[in-house]
């Protein structure tokens, strides 16, 4: 069975301004159709602008955003999702994620979670689901809605930090991952186990470790500010890793963790 998640998008994250309205309009125009964005990017409006701007029809797009840890109370979380979505000119986005757990637990998970089940009875979203928690986390949002409503869980995950505990678990309840930083900040591109397999396949490094990523059923939303590697990255899909390569990708695991913010971080697995 196809996952409603598209298993190629483009990210967005850090681009602003015009950089990221020329980075959604490149990636529509070369194919990409998963766009994902979040309340703290600051980018909403101007991803909303180029997909206006594309005439590429709303029903072939999926959109993602994640709601902020400061609209994560009851009483704010579906304010904020509409917020988000009239600067992403759409009445629905066709996922929302719980962007990181509430700092200290000011905010309950079964409060926030109830929050964004609600939003999705009221049709402001298609799906939801959650991004950077540990197990425990999950094992409550799970008890709060139920493992069949959490579509994705989002995380840092690349050759550096493949997150198996975590995963293990999610597969486990049958929630699907999303990994993001897939090519760790682009470290892993000059890996020389990547450029080996890169250079015996004439793909590129990025193409390697996204086809890696995909072939363990992960969906990816690599971004790109540059046309020709948003084309190159898409290739990936087409790539298809032997069980040796695999192995040499996953022997790089060495739990590096690149996006461990202060005080918004739970205790990881």
């Amino acid at each position: 069975m196809q996952h409603p998640i598209p298993a190629f998008g483009l990210g967005t994250f850090r681009l602003q301004g015009q950089t990221v309205i020329d980075s959604v309009r490149n990636g529509l125009e070369l194919g990409y159709r998963l766009i994902d964005t979040a309340q703290i990017y600051g980018n909403e409006a101007d991803v909303g602008q180029a997909i206006a701007d594309s005439g590429v029809a709303r029903q072939s797009l999926f959109i993602t955003t994640k709601i902020w840890t400061e609209n994560l109370g009851a009483d704010k979380l579906i304010p904020s999702l509409k917020d988000s979505l009239a600067k992403l000119r759409t009445e629905q986005v066709n996922l929302a994620l719980i962007h990181w757990p509430s700092p200290g637990g000011a905010v309950p998970v079964a409060e926030f979670m109830g929050a964004l089940a609600e939003a999705k009875t009221q049709g402001l979203t298609q799906h939801i689901g959650v991004s950077n928690f540990n197990i425990d986390l999950l094992q409550q949002a799970i008890a709060a809605v139920g493992a069949a409503a959490i579509a994705s869980h989002q995380i840092e995950l690349h050759p550096y930090l493949q997150n198996r505990k975590v995963t293990a678990f999610t597969q486990s309840q049958g929630i699907h991952t999303t990994s993001y930083m897939t090519l760790a900040y682009g470290k892993a591109l000059a890996d020389p186990v990547v450029a080996q397999i890169a250079q015996a396949r004439q793909a590129t490094p990025a193409q390697v470790i996204l086809a890696w990523a995909m072939q363990l059923g992960y969906a990816v939303i690599p971004s790109s500010t540059r046309r020709e590697n948003l084309e190159g990255n898409l290739l990936a899909q087409q790539l298809r890793l032997t069980d040796a390569e695999m192995a040499q990708i996953a022997a790089l695991d060495r739990n590096e963790r690149l996006v461990d913010p202060q005080g918004l971080a739970p205790a990881w697995d």
